[in-house]
């Protein structure tokens, strides 16, 4: 039976709870991945989310940042969770549905406003999170699985606004991207998205700081889906939700979705 995923960074669950119920209800995804819910896990506001029929819940959660959070109409259980680079934050968890897809959803640190680890520690500790996802996905070698989230930087030249302008910004610099190809090629993760969409600007997050996001579409694509090989093929149908980011107070990131035929 196909099912649908979407993955965002919500930025605050609680603040925007009403416009998780909206999504839910107006795109019906099976499984909801929520970054940066903000929420001890206690505190994640459930009761509208289930009554929309999301009855299960896999979340790790912190008071005031970090935590992620899967929301699902289908039947799962929970996986896990892994501290990668040891930073004691809720950056990762993972579940596993009844037809033995487990689905990743991941966190990864923004690394802060200076690309250089000596100067600026969150983006050394951006680095060693990708490289402890590297080492994991090789050392357990992933199959049937999922990994999703805002994974924080924009690897390729056309998921940005401009290449050339951010190759010294935080995100897109050539150092980020060669360690999240590295994690992507240690997992043979196959990035959905780009399956679909094979050319072309896309993206999923603009600046608050940007008077009119849609006018400048100053964007850049740090919210990903991927797979891997073994059921890369069955996923299709993506989509990036860019009306979201009009929506009133909106996260500044957007849904990205995928449907798979498992």
């Amino acid at each position: 039976m196909p099912f649908t995923l979407a993955t965002w960074n919500i930025n605050s669950v609680r603040l925007r709870e009403g416009l998780v119920a909206r999504l839910l209800a107006e795109e019906l995804p099976d499984v909801l991945c929520l970054q940066e819910c903000k929420s001890p896990v206690e505190k994640i506001p459930l009761e509208q989310f289930r009554a929309l029929g999301y009855h299960w819940i896999v979340a790790r959660g912190q008071k005031g940042y970090n935590g992620v959070a899967i929301l699902s109409r289908l039947p799962l259980v929970d996986a896990g969770d892994r501290d990668f680079a040891s930073l004691g934050h809720a950056r990762h968890v993972a579940a596993t549905l009844d037809n033995g897809v487990t689905i990743h959803n991941c966190y990864v640190p923004a690394g802060g406003d200076i690309p250089d680890r000596e100067q600026n520690v969150k983006f050394g500790q951006k680095l060693d999170f990708l490289t402890e996802m590297r080492d994991w996905a090789h050392a357990h070698k992933p199959a049937k699985s999922i990994l999703v989230g805002d994974l924080n930087v924009a690897p390729r030249e056309d998921d940005v606004w401009s290449h050339k302008q951010l190759l010294k910004i935080v995100s897109h610099t050539p150092i980020e991207v060669e360690h999240l190809g590295m994690a992507q090629d240690a997992g043979t993760w196959v990035d959905i998205t780009r399956q679909d969409h094979p050319e072309g600007k896309l993206y999923s997050w603009w600046s608050y700081r940007a008077a009119d996001w849609n006018a400048a579409d100053k964007g850049r694509r740090l919210d990903h889906v991927w797979a891997t090989r073994d059921i890369a093929a069955a996923a299709h149908s993506s989509r990036v939700l860019r009306p979201v980011r009009g929506w009133e107070q909106p996260s500044d990131h957007v849904p990205v979705f995928a449907t798979f035929d498992l």
